[in-house]
């Protein structure tokens, strides 16, 4: 699969982002939207005979829309600079934690893992799983092979609170976890790495080193 196109599309498409240009360009889109579904397609083969749960999830299903949904009145760019997907069961719009691919020239591509932005019911449920088993949450965190693959560790530069969340204390072993609003882990990739051969298998490899991380926030989310 030509991932260098996809990378070059991007790389246009940031330079001209604008609506006259992408319909001018629709061809250049399409193919390269086709490209990353095929990658996609590809990194679900390999990784759903450990990852069960992934089964039957579908690029349409995993793909997220490149133009912008929540634009503000400041941006003035209607299309996203990235192509990704969210390799989620249920799909990318699923309330649970999953696996997160993007391309991105210029060294933004990533694979992420967790749960993003989840909503106030969730953020509740997280917590309290952090808080009955703070030993299982780090364990998850400081597991080698998690490390190896995503050495920065859990995201602490996310959104978070000012104060302890309501019925934590301010002492708490944990309070700079609880106050998060939300947790995963990430790592990028140049884009050398994208186009070297081996790219699949660790972007595959990343997502079975991050599933035990994935399955304990998803037991927060199913409790």
């Amino acid at each position: 699969m030509d991932l260098a196109f996809v990378l070059d599309f991007l790389r246009r498409l940031a330079a001209n982002n604008n609506t006259a240009w992408m319909q001018e360009h629709r061809a250049d889109y399409l193919r390269a939207r086709d490209t990353f579904a095929t990658l996609v397609t590809e990194v679900l083969r390999r990784a759903t005979p450990a990852i069960p749960e992934l089964a039957g999830l579908t690029p349409a299903q995993a793909m997220f829309r490149l133009h912008k949904n929540d634009r503000s009145q400041t941006d003035p760019e209607p299309y996203k600079r990235r192509l990704g997907a969210g390799l989620v069961p249920g799909g990318r719009h699923a309330l649970r934690a999953g696996y997160f691919l993007a391309l991105m020239p210029g060294g933004g591509s990533w694979l992420r893992a967790g749960r993003f932005s989840p909503t106030p019911a969730e953020l509740a449920a997280i917590r309290q799983e952090i808080h009955y088993d703070g030993a299982g949450f780090h364990r998850c965190l400081a597991d080698a092979e998690l490390r190896r693959h995503f050495p920065a560790g859990l995201d602490m530069r996310a959104e978070q609170l000012t104060r302890p969340p309501r019925g934590y204390r301010a002492d708490d072993p944990d309070l700079a976890f609880l106050k998060l609003k939300s947790f995963g882990v990430g790592r990028l990739f140049s884009d050398e790495e994208v186009l070297a051969p081996d790219f699949i298998d660790r972007a595959v490899a990343g997502m079975l080193a991050a599933r035990p991380w994935v399955e304990f926030l998803n037991r927060a989310l199913e409790s």
